[in-house]
């Protein structure tokens, strides 16, 4: 997935969005913090914060574009029966922990 924006602080660009919120005076107070910690103004912190957020919610986007004939590969790779997986079979046999009795008496 490409992105189009990249959020970053180091461009020497001006800033012309205006991004209005309203916040409890303890939520400001903890992005205060956090941004001093840092040595960042709140702006520049939250902004940094709400690019990182967005940036990670688009990544997690499941989109990939094929052409027909790798997607006639792709689907067939799917359609396909699995093949055998020795490790996986010998995971799959170990019986799960929460069926077990605790050694604890």
């Amino acid at each position: 997935m490409r992105i189009s924006v990249v959020c970053t602080n180091r461009e020497k660009r001006m800033r012309d969005a205006t991004i209005n919120l309203r916040a409890r005076p303890e939520q400001r107070e903890l992005i205060d913090q956090a941004a001093q910690l840092l040595g960042k103004n709140r702006s520049d912190f939250m902004l940094e914060a709400a690019c990182d957020k967005a940036q990670s919610v688009l990544l997690d986007q499941v989109f990939f574009k094929l052409d027909a004939g790798k997607f006639r590969q792709f689907t067939k790779l799917l359609d396909a029966p699995p093949t055998r997986n020795a490790g996986l079979e010998r995971l799959m046999a170990v019986k799960a922990p929460r069926g077990r009795k605790s050694a604890k008496a």
